[in-house]
């Protein structure tokens, strides 16, 4: 299950034929996410295992799960946006039944990221889906 927007990103990304082409629209998503206030970037916001420096502040509104990141490395923060993207607006029990891998697979980011960035993603994924388990 994705979202909408989800879904429009897809399209977007089926357009852009060489991997250069999406990984600049990542970096263009990250670039245009709103920054997280600074008060935000704390350790109990920090995600660990990603060779850049990650932060995610998540919140529940109207009982569907919201979230907006940091990181110091432009590809990481549009993994952030297009991670936002899958989940924001979900409820807790519809982010657990999202299948990320599957999902991302789909813009072809699983066979273009390097070993610490896949890492890195899989680290953020697993802090999104803790957020939601606690929710449940």
């Amino acid at each position: 299950m994705a979202t909408a927007e989800f879904e429009e990103l897809v399209e977007d990304f089926e357009f852009l034929e060489d991997w250069e082409d999406r990984y600049r629209h990542v970096i263009d998503q990250g670039k245009a996410m709103v920054a997280l206030d600074e008060a935000l970037c704390v350790p109990a916001t920090k995600v660990n295992g990603c060779a850049s420096q990650v932060w995610l502040h998540a919140e529940m509104q109207d009982g569907k799960l919201h979230f907006d990141g940091a990181s110091d490395a432009m590809i990481v923060s549009g993994l952030i946006a297009v991670l936002r993207t899958l989940y924001n607006g979900l409820t807790p029990t519809q982010v657990l039944a999202v299948d990320a891998r599957a999902e991302l697979g789909r813009l072809g980011l699983n066979e273009h990221l390097s070993a610490q960035r896949s890492n890195g993603l899989t680290a953020m994924i697993e802090r999104v889906r803790e957020t939601a388990a606690r929710a449940v």
